[in-house]
């Protein structure tokens, strides 16, 4: 029998600590503490060369059960659409009004936190509704 494997999700960014404190924010994960001998990442920070300074920040599920978000300073901006993106799960069980008012609510938040609304992908057939959005760095996710 295979075993589950455990995983983070890597995200390329011009700002690492500032991306991964929305994050935290967002989903309610949490930044570890700074490297032994050091009383902040500021001060771990110093500690390294220029070059290497502010090159990524991590942060996690302070369960133990989502995965590890790891984010890495890249030269490049971001210039296409994600191909992959988080669905950030608000609204899971809920219907029409109420999910509505549910997603609505958090893209509230989430905007006071920096991140931008795209649209509303309505209701179909097959799907609930639900909210396309953009992290602080353009970086889409969905409401669902």
């Amino acid at each position: 029998m295979a075993s589950i494997k455990q995983f983070q999700v890597t995200f390329d960014c011009a700002e690492p600590e500032r991306v991964a404190r929305f994050w935290c924010e967002v989903l309610g994960y949490v930044a570890p503490p700074p490297p032994e001998g050091f009383a902040t990442w500021d001060d771990f920070n110093c500690s390294l060369p220029p070059e290497d300074q502010d090159a990524w920040f991590a942060c996690s599920d302070p369960s133990g059960v989502g995965p590890r978000l790891y984010f890495q300073r890249v030269p490049e901006g971001k210039v296409v659409k994600n191909r992959l993106h988080l669905d950030v799960r608000v609204g899971t069980g809920l219907v029409g009004e109420q999910r509505l008012a549910v997603l609505e609510a958090e893209c509230a938040r989430l905007i006071a936190l920096g991140a931008v609304r795209v649209r509303l992908l309505p209701a179909d057939g097959d799907n609930e509704s639900c909210l396309v959005m953009q992290d602080i760095e353009g970086n889409e996710f969905c409401l669902d």
